[in-house]
């Protein structure tokens, strides 16, 4: 047995014979490093999988089973999973430490275990941790089993033996295996161990949890090739001052996308937020200049989000900073604000951020973004009864936005009897709500001033 030094690409898995600063295959800066391998035979690498054969079927004799989902006893988790937990579905989910991901999903396989066989594997805590930890929350002990263990062949071995349905590896970084000798966390033992568990979920149909680390960049660690392994990868997000978290689906074959789940953190484990527009507009007594609310679109369902600006004179070299939205889309957004609408924002610092600690990506947020500049810009307040949306083309046109009607409702909802939207998503008939439709960003700024 023959020890070689390759060295690895972080993000891409792409291998080596020296290092570089640059990964010639992905061009990630930083992304090589170094790590042992051992050559095993091909017995050893099928391991447990030796024996089971695969065979070519053709199509149309396939048998289409009806897609069962688990209910996973929190109805947020079940919305960002598209309704469920899938058998045979593999779940890596990611997030800061302390943010809740071990508190979520022993809070998940507790509500399971009333039903179903599980099985909670910990790689980073003792029994007694985690056990303390569900009599703390006051979760049902009772069919919650657990195992402390790191080596993935051992882990499935107690796996076939107890036939779970539901598995959480807490965490996969801590999970090795012997076909490889490396530590444990590096690209290929992170890979490999996946792999297995992978395997291992498609032939048992046995759902699968993975806890991912996170990097300084806020990006799942390992290697990004562990994420077109798995079905579905979800990040845990949240304020270290907040209360609440989100949970938002970045990849899932089982629903849609860019699914949003909201919870809040109390002494009794997580609790799931039913109107999450509720927690995310101001609870500030009186409307304020640089304020403006507006309807964004997650998922499947719209919430109502506040977004606030500062614009100020610069004292020195000009900032452009952005909490809860993107960095770019801003200064695009101000150079149309300049050439479209003629208003200069070069001499100003401006600042952006959304309430409640909530990332907002869609282009739907660029009209309320604008109206919340100029607010603070000219000192104007917006009726707090004013609800917001719409994209900004870069001849400053207002292009219409997916699931208009959604969003007019939902403001509604809750109370809003005003509306500046684009031209294209203005309701044929009366929705109880003041529509002013406008087609380009002048139009948004007569209604300010």
């Amino acid at each position: 047995m023959k020890i070689k030094t390759r060295f690895i690409c972080n993000q891409c898995a792409a291998t080596t014979s020296q290092w570089a600063g640059q990964c010639t295959q992905c061009g990630a800066w930083n992304a090589i490093c170094e790590e042992s391998v051992v050559n095993v035979s091909k017995h050893a690498r099928m391991g447990h999988y030796a024996s089971e054969r695969s065979i070519v079927t053709e199509a149309l004799d396939v048998v289409l089973d009806t897609e069962v989902r688990m209910d996973c006893g929190l109805s947020e988790l079940n919305r960002v999973l598209g309704g469920g937990l899938v058998d045979g579905s593999v779940v890596l989910i990611g997030g800061d430490p302390g943010i809740g991901k071990s508190t979520l999903l022993l809070q998940t396989l507790a509500n399971l275990s009333l039903q179903q066989k599980v099985l909670y594997v910990t790689g980073e805590e003792s029994l007694q941790q985690v056990a303390q930890r569900a009599k703390r929350l006051q979760l049902p002990l009772k069919g919650l089993r657990l195992l402390a263990e790191t080596q993935v062949e051992v882990i499935i071995e107690h796996a076939r033996k107890e036939l779970p349905r539901v598995i959480v590896i807490d965490s996969v970084q801590t999970i090795f295996t012997d076909t490889i000798n490396s530590a444990p966390g590096g690209v290929s033992q992170v890979r490999e161990a996946a792999a297995q568990l992978v395997r291992f979920a498609k032939m048992t149909q046995t759902a699968v949890f993975l806890v991912g680390h996170v990097t300084k960049e806020g990006a799942l660690a390992g290697p990004r090739v562990l994420e077109h392994m798995v079905d579905s990868v979800l990040y845990f997000e949240g304020q270290s001052d907040s209360r609440f978290r989100v949970i938002r689906a970045i990849k899932n074959r089982f629903g849609a996308v860019n699914e949003l789940g909201v919870f809040a953190m109390t002494d009794k484990g997580l609790k799931e937020v039913a109107n999450p527009s509720a927690i995310f507009l101001s609870r500030q007594p009186e409307p304020a200049p640089g304020s403006a609310v507006m309807v964004t679109w997650e998922g499947t369902r719209s919430m109502l989000v506040e977004v606030q600006a500062l614009v100020d004179e610069t004292q020195g070299s000009i900032k452009r900073v952005t909490a809860g939205l993107e960095h770019h889309r801003l200064a695009i957004l101000l150079a149309v604000l300049h050439r479209h609408g003629g208003i200069v924002t070069s001499d100003q610092d401006v600042f952006i951020n959304v309430v409640g600690g909530v990332k907002v990506s869609e282009t739907g947020s660029d009209l309320a973004l604008l109206a919340a500049v100029v607010s603070s810009l000219r000192n104007r307040i917006f009726a707090s009864d004013t609800i917001i949306f719409g994209e900004v083309g870069l001849a400053g046109e207002i292009r219409p936005v997916q699931s208009g009607q959604e969003r007019l409702k939902e403001a509604i909802k809750h109370g809003f009897k005003r509306a500046i939207i684009p031209e294209a998503n203005a309701p044929k008939g009366s929705m109880g709500i003041e529509v002013h439709a406008v087609k380009h960003l002048q139009d948004m700024l007569a209604l300010i001033n």
